[in-house]
């Protein structure tokens, strides 16, 4: 399966973009609610009340629902969307792909460390392959996707370190198992979500 490939989800349970109009599992959506004062907050965790209104988690696609004012067409009603809707989607979905990381970690199921990762993925022991955006390249080249699993490179070294309590890392590996799917969706979230991947690259192997 190539880095674009799919793991079995939790949840297909399916919304429609307001923008696009397609249905697709709630796993791609951002979720956004209107609050008492009538400003627009991003719901990533799905618990706030009131009515969801579903955007596709692609940044193009979230930018031109703000700029066509899709958000208040959805609501019927007046709404105040923050200038830094974007910024705070992506901050939410950092925080909860970090602290996923974290738990997989300590649970046992996350690794990092170059040589640590390339003993995992040789021994088929590792199901996806997380590298620092900021990262060097070269070093990067030398690791492979899973075979049947997955790649993101979303976060930056120091994101990416906070989940293993480092200054920073480049190379980190997943097992299979429940948070690893749940870290999965956050990923794939993020990585629609951010522009330019996280960052330019740092040089570091390690």
């Amino acid at each position: 399966m190539s880095r674009g490939g799919r793991m079995k989800v939790r949840d297909e349970s399916e919304r429609s973009c307001i923008v696009t109009r397609e249905a697709q599992p709630k796993r791609g959506l951002i979720r956004f609610v209107v609050g008492p004062d009538q400003v627009l907050v991003p719901d990533v965790l799905e618990k706030l009340p009131g009515r969801g209104i579903w955007v596709s988690a692609e940044r193009e696609v979230l930018r031109t629902a703000m700029a066509k004012r899709q958000f208040a067409r959805a609501a019927r009603a007046p709404v105040e969307v923050p200038d830094d809707l974007l910024e705070q989607v992506e901050g939410v979905l950092v925080r909860r792909l970090v602290d996923g990381i974290s738990m997989a970690r300590k649970a046992g199921l996350a690794i990092a460390g170059f040589e640590k990762v390339k003993d995992w993925l040789a021994k088929g022991e590792a199901r996806v392959l997380l590298q620092a955006s900021d990262g060097s390249v070269r070093g990067k080249s030398k690791l492979w996707t899973p075979t049947g699993g997955r790649f993101f490179g979303c976060l930056t070294a120091q994101e990416l370190g906070l989940a293993f309590g480092r200054e920073h890392v480049i190379h980190a590996a997943l097992a299979a198992g429940g948070l690893t799917t749940r870290i999965v969706e956050d990923a794939a979230r993020l990585s629609g979500v951010r522009e330019d991947g996280g960052g330019k690259s740092t040089g570091k192997d390690e």
